[in-house]
């Protein structure tokens, strides 16, 4: 029997009606979308059922409802402005309902996609600037304080042209605080001649902190912070990484960096990155600096998982570095150390050589941390980390017989800490951060080495707490206050020859921690406990173009083991150095001041500063010695009063479309009121001139002239001494003029880069620098080698990167 194709039709269509209607899609979806942090409602989020047609937004309320689903596993997809998005599995049947939280602040998601990359300012109030990846880059083939002369009111500390500690403000060593991927560096940093072991290749940006206003940090940093990030790891699936190889005509050498890292869209990721570097002798203008070359080798390592409410991060780095002293900083006699002062050329020049002879110094540093974070909603982020640290120096002399190339110097130094900070930022308009921290470390000189220790062994404890808060005044202006706590107990183990102890005076005042009597020495044991306490607090007002910062900070830092207890040569330092049992706590008071004004064409910034530091410590030198392996001059620990008048100033002007000007420049004044005369070692004033050409769309030309000039310091010490010499057969005194700053210099520098596509989705930039063009003679004040030798001549450097 045939049935017509209409009523065939029709009991089609009626047969797929009756199974749609079968299915019953009266089920109901609705719910609330809200801030995570606070529960604030989000207001125009969109909704969408992925698969279907339901697609909605929130109200006023963050409320949104749909009807007529059908019961099923959904993918429902939440989106929202300035928000991630967010893709959940979602169970719905009959009326279902569902509160849904948003990430709403990106500046806490910027911290759960690991750290890095800062964009955001460590406080409100104090004065900081930020190094991104291309200054990063261009110094690939330098060291961290090189490329932090970048920034206006840091200049460095150098020993050679290989050794470079940053100074900040006028302030260096154990006043700065250098954090490497959120580990606070614990590596001997007191000594001058002791460069921070941080690989800057690993860093994706470098924030300075001028001052102790970030306390999370720490109490101690009268000077500042340095706080190395790692570049930001995406939450996606990608594999990406970069090359960058590096030559240079001064030292011959040159250095390679790689880098590689996998993510994935469920939150776990892992990275490695590598550096090699090789140099041999440095030249200046008019000679060879014989043995200045050095050798690094660094690697870094990390795995995590990041999760939009919790995860973890283990990181590991491992840094080498042996650098050559200049041969001519070690003399002989008294009378070779006045001649190789007074001379202007080196006591020593040899042929260019590869080999890194004593003296030299050999520094290794293992860094491992694991990290753990928990975000609760409507309260805020808990942190809690475990960090170690081994860090081995050796230091070598000029040596002979049974002792040559056994170092003179052999310190390891093992530190563990365990922190944990909270993070409540539940309020909109209020953040309190709130932590604590343990320490233990432990420092074991190697007793084979035929020398008397210049550090002894030590044990140290700490333990400190911190609270601070930034609260939102009103739309414009912020408040910034904390305060923190220290506790150190540091236990000793020192021998001090009798002829030293008693020229010291501590026969009278430290009789009581003598041990034991080894005929022409005593055993001691030292034992000092330090109770700190800093704070800060300032104001941030921001209206249109303009940002008006103002802070006070109070910091307060324990005397580091080599101000205390320094008794002997620092090879590395060519020096004697003495420190003294009786140091008290440094106690800082510091006032900034920061205008900045920016639009379309203009930025300026101007940080005028004063810091009063009460019982300040320095190091100077008080004459000259003659020990069985030469001649050196004498530096003593003293402690003063001292006060610090500086003023930091950045401009930049876009004068066309394609050039641009910048200077940067600052001046710090800086003087012993308990002597009323000026303090060693402050940074002269200096100014840097750049006229920038730019053009994206020629393969991303830029072109950079530079012009540096450095002032003379005419503000310092008479720390001249005698020493006696034979002369014609007869002893007579001679005046070492070790005081006297060198006369100022100007430099001149090109860059040039440009970038062209490469193989597949890659590309490659070429780089060309030239440094002190015109190959200028001259001496850094801060340099503590000038006394024996001019710096660096002019240099060339190629350089060519690779992204993949």
């Amino acid at each position: 029997m045939k049935f017509p194709f209409p009523l065939i039709l029709l009991l089609f269509v009626f047969g797929n009606t009756g199974i749609l209607c079968s299915q019953n899609c009266q089920s109901g979806f609705s719910g609330t979308v809200v801030d995570f942090h606070d529960g604030t409602p989000l207001e125009n989020a969109m909704v969408h059922i992925l698969g279907t047609d339901n697609i909605t937004v929130t109200d006023i309320d963050g409320k949104f409802a749909m009807q007529n689903i059908c019961p099923g596993s959904y993918e429902v997809e939440i989106s929202h402005e300035s928000c991630t998005t967010r893709i959940m599995r979602i169970e719905i049947s009959g009326n279902t309902e569902q509160r849904i939280t948003l990430e709403h602040h990106l500046e806490e998601l910027k911290e759960v996609v690991v750290q890095g990359d800062r964009n955001h300012p460590v406080t409100n109030s104090g004065t900081e600037q930020v190094l991104h990846e291309q200054i990063i880059e261009k110094y690939s083939s330098a060291s961290l304080g090189d490329a932090l002369k970048e920034i206006s009111g840091v200049s460095s500390l150098n020993t050679g042209s290989a050794i470079v500690k940053p100074v900040i403000q006028g302030l260096h060593s154990s006043r700065i605080i250098t954090m490497n991927n959120g580990v606070r560096l614990q590596d001997q940093e007191w000594g001058m001649e002791h460069a921070p072991n941080l690989d800057l290749n690993a860093a994706g940006s470098l924030t300075v902190v001028k001052g102790a206003a970030a306390l999370q940090y720490g109490g101690d940093a009268i000077g500042g912070v340095i706080i190395a990030d790692p570049m930001r790891i995406p939450v996606k699936d990608t594999l990406y990484g970069k090359t960058l190889v590096s030559g240079a005509t001064n030292g011959r050498g040159g250095s390679l960096m790689s880098s590689l890292t996998k993510s994935y869209e469920n939150g776990w990721y892992w990275s490695a990155q590598g550096t090699a570097k090789r140099f041999g002798d440095f030249k200046a203008p008019d000679y060879s600096l014989t043995n200045t070359g050095y050798a690094q080798q660094a690697f870094t390592t990390s795995f995590g998982l990041n999760k939009f409410t919790h995860g973890f991060d283990v990181y590991y780095s491992f840094y080498r570095n042996e650098i050559g002293i200049l041969r001519s900083s070690h003399i002989g006699s008294q009378e070779d150390l006045l001649n190789a002062i007074n001379s202007r050329q080196p006591y020593v020049v040899e042929p260019f050589s590869y080999d890194i002879n004593a003296p030299k110094q050999e520094v290794t540093h293992h860094l491992a941390k694991i990290r753990y974070f928990q975000r609760f909603e409507k309260l805020g982020r808990l942190n809690v980390q475990y960090d170690f640290q081994h860090n081995n120096r050796q230091e070598y002399d000029i040596r002979r017989g049974s002792l040559k190339g056994v170092p003179a110097m052999d310190m390891e130094l093992t530190t563990h800490t365990l922190s944990s900070d909270f993070k409540f930022d539940a309020h909109s308009g209020r953040k309190i951060n709130a932590g604590i921290l343990l320490r233990y470390q432990n420092n074991i000189p190697d007793p084979e080495t035929g020398v008397r220790r210049l550090i002894p062994d030590y044990k140290r404890y700490e333990a400190g707490a911190f609270a601070s808060i930034s609260q939102y005044l009103n739309d414009a202006l912020v408040l910034d206050a904390g305060i923190r706590y220290d506790y150190s107990h540091l236990d000793a183990k020192k021998y001090y020859r009798k002829n030293r102890w008693e020229q010291q005076g501590y026969d009278e005042d430290f009789g009581d921690i003598i041990t034991e009597d080894y005929g022409d020495q005593w055993l001691t044991n030292p034992v000092f406990d330090f109770h700190n306490i800093s704070g800060t607090a300032g104001l941030h007002y921001k209206t249109g173009n303009n940002d008006i910062l103002f802070n006070y900070a109070l910091a307060s830092r324990a005397p580091n083991p080599a101000e205390l207890f320094s008794d002997g040569l620092h090879h590395s330092a060519a020096a004697i150095e003495l420190g003294d049992l009786r140091m008290n706590p440094e106690v800082s008071h510091k006032f900034s001041f920061s205008f900045s004004r920016n639009n379309e064409k203009l930025h300026v910034t101007v940080v005028p500063y004063a810091n009063y530091i009460h019982d300040f410590i320095l190091l100077e030198p008080s004459g000259g010695e003659l020990t069985i392996r030469g001649a050196f001059p004498v530096w003593q620990y003293k402690q003063v009063n001292a006060r610090f008048f500086g003023i930091d100033f950045d401009f930049s002007y876009h004068l066309s479309e394609n050039w641009t000007y910048t200077n940067k420049s600052a001046y710090v004044h800086a003087r012993d009121v308990t002597r009323d005369r000026p303090l060693i070692d402050i940074p002269p004033a200096n100014t840097s001139n750049r006229i920038t050409f730019s053009k994206p769309e020629w393969k991303n030309l830029q072109l950079t002239v530079r012009s540096d000039y450095v002032f003379r310091q005419n503000e310092y010490p008479d720390n001249n001494f005698d020493l006696r010499v034979v002369e014609n057969g007869a002893y007579v005194d001679r005046e070492v003029d070790i005081s006297t700053p060198p006369g100022a210099y100007h430099l001149l520098g090109v860059d040039a880069s440009a970038s062209f596509p490469f193989v597949k989705k890659s590309e490659i930039t070429f780089g060309l620098s030239a440094n002190n063009i015109f190959n200028t003679s001259y001496r850094d004040y801060l340099n503590k080698l000038r006394f024996f030798s001019d710096d660096l001549g002019r240099n060339f450097q190629l350089q060519i990167k690779i992204n993949y």
